[in-house]
């Protein structure tokens, strides 16, 4: 069974209405259901008040419980950290957003972050309310990043990317290696279950992440500048394969050490790793696509307007 299609609601600074159903229960409020439901809402008493809780129609709930029905409200988080780069639009016409995206922000939602991700922020400059990405990058890598501009034509370009039919080049820098340059590396990667759930494991088996890697510079204090085009898509692919390789990416807080998470974060170390080049057919228009953002760079804090 679908679900039913989200009200048009307005955004608040990017960020869109969140739904939560009120099945039939005990609850003798709406106050005493949503603490249960989301109690990592502290402040849904305030919201309440405020007229922040709404109806489809975008009118403020009664404080009684009704159930069968959807409720919204809009994702805040008081200490959520500012992230204090900017993103650049590198490319839109009707169909697709193409944005460049500096280090340490999240492409979507999740965990401290709501407003200061690349989707808000770029729903909230250009009014695009069904603007989604069609793929990710981690929150402390930059670069290229797809959006797709109608629903209607998500799943098209989610697929794209699904059967991996898109040609995508990185810049890195790491030690320098010994070759032989270029290369092509295959492993098999893996979640591992343990406590370290963030670092992926090289474990034996059969191969699912293979990339292509070429030392294309040598740098200074004994770098080197790499170009790296991955023909496969596991998490955190090309930072444990350079790290499989002795090559640890340079300000890689996971690999090969996992460092303690820091709240408020660091902006002076970033991860040495930047997506460069896209490319693909588009699959609705027909026509070739290319998207590059130039030399790898690493930009200076600075406070937003």
């Amino acid at each position: 069974m679908s679900r039913p299609p989200k009200p048009a609601l307005p955004l608040r600074d990017g960020v869109g209405a969140s739904a939560v159903f009120c099945p039939p229960g005990p609850w003798p409020t709406l106050l005493d259901f949503l603490a249960e439901r989301l109690p990592r809402v502290a402040d849904w008493p305030e919201r309440l008040a405020r007229g922040d809780v709404v109806d489809e129609g975008g009118q403020p709930v009664a404080a009684g419980y009704v159930p069968n029905r959807r409720v919204f409200y809009w994702r805040y988080l008081a200490d959520e950290p500012a992230v204090p780069f900017e993103e650049r639009i590198v490319f839109q016409d009707e169909h697709l957003l193409v944005a460049d995206k500096p280090h340490f922000l999240p492409v979507t939602p999740a965990g401290l972050y709501a407003r200061q991700t690349l989707m808000a922020r770029l729903r909230h400059r250009t009014g695009l309310a069904d603007l989604i990405p069609v793929h990710r990058l981690d929150r402390e890598t930059a670069g290229l990043v797809v959006f797709c501009v109608r629903a209607d034509e998500r799943d098209a370009y989610h697929r794209l990317f699904r059967d991996r039919t898109v040609d995508k080049v990185y810049d890195a820098i790491a030690p320098a290696g010994e070759g032989p340059w270029p290369r092509v590396v295959r492993h098999r990667l893996m979640e591992p279950d343990t406590e370290q759930f963030l670092q992926m494991q090289v474990v034996d088996g059969e191969p699912n992440a293979e990339t292509w890697i070429n030392l294309v510079e040598r740098l200074p204090g004994g770098l080197a500048r790499y170009e790296l085009r991955p023909h496969t898509g596991a998490r955190h692919q090309l930072r444990v394969q350079m790290n499989a390789l002795g090559l640890p990416l340079v300000g890689d807080r996971v690999y090969p050490v996992l460092l303690p998470h820091e709240n408020p974060p660091r902006f002076d170390a970033p991860l040495q790793l930047v997506a460069r080049e896209i490319a693909f057919t588009d699959p609705v228009t027909g026509q070739p696509r290319r998207f590059s953002r130039g030399a790898m760079t690493i930009p200076a804090p600075k406070e937003k307007p």
